[in-house]
Formats: C-alpha cells, sequence, structure tokens
C-alpha cells in the first residue's frame, strides 16, 4: 500500500477508534511499527490533529473536540489525497494545488472552545515543514503537470532522454506507469523493451503521446515496479572502497553519501576508517570533495584513480594566484 493511500487508511482507523496502538495500526495496515509512527508524524506535520503519547498505556488519537470526516472530501479531493498525501508542494508541481488545499481545509477542522482552551495553540502554529532540497538551484524544472494529465490518457510515449553523463537526448518508445518523487526528485517509470526503467525527469528533454494504449507487463504496476527499480539501485555495491576520513568530517560524509557509506569506525588520531560502496570504480570521484580530509586506502585501483585525478586537479590549477 502506498504512503497516500495509508495516510487515509490510517485517518479512518483512528476516526472509527478515536484511540489505538501503533501496533495495532501496524498490524492492519500490513507495515512496521516505525512505518506508522512516521506516517503519524506526517498527519501531524500537515495540521491534523493526532496525539501520540508514550508509555504502557499510551496509544494515537484523535484530540479531544476535533472531528475529522473523511466522507466530506469530493471525488476530486480524495484522488489528490491517494496520489500525493497532505503534501502541498507536490500538488503545485501537479497543478492541482488548491484541491490539495480544499482538502487539508476539510481535514484540519476547527476546534470546539473546550479543545482550544485544553490546547490554545494550533499545530500548524508551532510547527514549520518545508520539503525542499537545501542549496536547491531554483532552475524551472519540467512541466510536471502536463506530464502527470498526458500519463492518464494511458497511451505510449515517445521521449527524448539525455543519460548521466552523456550531452545529447536519444529519442526512445516507453510504456509508462507514472510518476515517482523520490528526494525531492521526480521519475519517470516506465518498461523499454519489456523491462523497467527510471527516468530522471530533470534529463527529460520532451515527450510525446503515441496513439497506441501503454503495454504493461501483466501483474505489475507503479509501486511494484518504482519499489523493485529502487532495491535494484540501492543493491548495486560491486566496488567497496577503504578510506581515512577526518572524524570532524563523519557528519557530513553521512550527508553526502547516504546509503553508500557502509561503516565507520572509532576514531583514532583525529581520524576514523570508513567504507564507501559503488556500483563502479568511477564513483570513487565522488570523495573528491573531501578534498585533503581524506585518503583512500583500499582498493588500489581506486587509491590509484584518486591520485590520477588530483594530478590532473593540480595541473589545471597551475599558475593559479
Amino acid at each position: 500500500m502506498a504512503r497516500p493511500q495509508r495516510l487515509i487508511e490510517l485517518l479512518a482507523a483512528l476516526r472509527a477508534r478515536r484511540r489505538t496502538t501503533a501496533e495495532a495500526l501496524a498490524a492492519e495496515l500490513g507495515v512496521s511499527t516505525r512505518t506508522v509512527l512516521r506516517d503519524v508524524q506526517a498527519l501531524v506535520d500537515a495540521g491534523i490533529p493526532v496525539f501520540t503519547e508514550r508509555g504502557r498505556y499510551g496509544g494515537i488519537s484523535l484530540l479531544p473536540g476535533d472531528q475529522v470526516d473523511l466522507s466530506k472530501l469530493t471525488t476530486a479531493e480524495a484522488d489528490v489525497l491517494r496520489a500525493v498525501g497532505l503534501d502541498l508542494d507536490r500538488a503545485r508541481q501537479l497543478g492541482e494545488e488548491a484541491v490539495a488545499r480544499s482538502t487539508l481545509g476539510k481535514l484540519v477542522p476547527r476546534r470546539t472552545p473546550a479543545a482550544r482552551a485544553e490546547l490554545p495553540l494550533s499545530l500548524h502554529q508551532v510547527v514549520a515543514v518545508d520539503n525542499r532540497a537545501w542549496f536547491a538551484d531554483g532552475e524551472p524544472g519540467p512541466d510536471v503537470a502536463r506530464l502527470a494529465q498526458d500519463l492518464r490518457r494511458g497511451r505510449r510515449l515517445r521521449i527524448r532522454y539525455r543519460r548521466s553523463g552523456s550531452t545529447t537526448a536519444r529519442p526512445a518508445v516507453v510504456d509508462p506507469y507514472g510518476l515517482l518523487l523520490r528526494a525531492d526528485r521526480w521519475y519517470l517509470i516506465a518498461d523499454r523493451d519489456a523491462r523497467p526503467r527510471m527516468y530522471a525527469l530533470s534529463r527529460l528533454r520532451d515527450w510525446e503521446v503515441l496513439a497506441e494504449p501503454r503495454r504493461l507487463r501483466e501483474g505489475e504496476d507503479l509501486a511494484g515496479v518504482a519499489a523493485e527499480l529502487g532495491r535494484e539501485l540501492e543493491s548495486r555495491h560491486e566496488v567497496t572502497v577503504t578510506a581515512r576520513l577526518d572524524a570532524d568530517r563523519v557528519d557530513l560524509a553521512h550527508r553526502v553519501l547516504g546509503s553508500r557509506l557502509r561503516t565507520v569506525g572509532e576514531a583514532a588520531d583525529g581520524r576514523v576508517t570508513i567504507t564507501v560502496s559503488y556500483d563502479q570504480l568511477d564513483g570513487v570521484r565522488q570523495l573528491l570533495q573531501f578534498a585533503d580530509h581524506i585518503e583512500v586506502v583500499d582498493p588500489e585501483p581506486a587509491r590509484r584513480l584518486v591520485h590520477d585525478l588530483a594530478r590532473q586537479l593540480a595541473r589545471a590549477h597551475e599558475g593559479a594566484r
């Protein structure tokens, strides 16, 4: 079950029981307790009056005096809620901001006087959420809303796509499942020659809707194919690099390397030993941004590549003042 749909089911469960536990919700929704807690936090961040209490007699409940009624939603509002959950930024990119705001207006109710006395400040007054990535370049992205509307026609697409590292875009005919938003980036999920592909919209030059209906593999859907591609991407660890990193750069390493950072050892003499995994040796270029704060130790081809790259950089900057 996709997260937006889980949010709807979660709200319905809380409205029906008013008070329950994360464990009970996890069993009902078929997910982990941690996933339920993340979903609850998403509701809280959006201003939905959900309250959690720790301890033996704790639980999850809608705040007293508040009423959340999913039956008030129109078909269009429920559709947007299922697609993007409670994220106004994503709804804006899809051209559905007005519908999403209407949805939130119905899900974030006015409190009764008794509830206002118990909780004088509403959640949106004390919680701010900004889903934009840090240091975003601000350049205009692809027309996600137009592409989403074209995808709803259920037809094949002829796209022009520039692969990473290439300077030219190449044409291809694909059978689209839909759009995936991950890590603040949009991707087109589609089959090409009956094989799943993930296309970053930032490198999608243009597309054309063809007359033929899309031909999807039997039994596959958007959520399943996107999950399959994600698992495949994150499991590509053919090269493991060992390096010595300044201990005060470990936090930066976590932010920059993400799941590629496999292990971090104990600090000794101001440095830690780390291991980083890549799907190919050339990925070690990423470590150059740590400059003189890192030393690649193993394997030897990775160490030699960093040495050669450093020499090329030095030659390029010869004579600099």
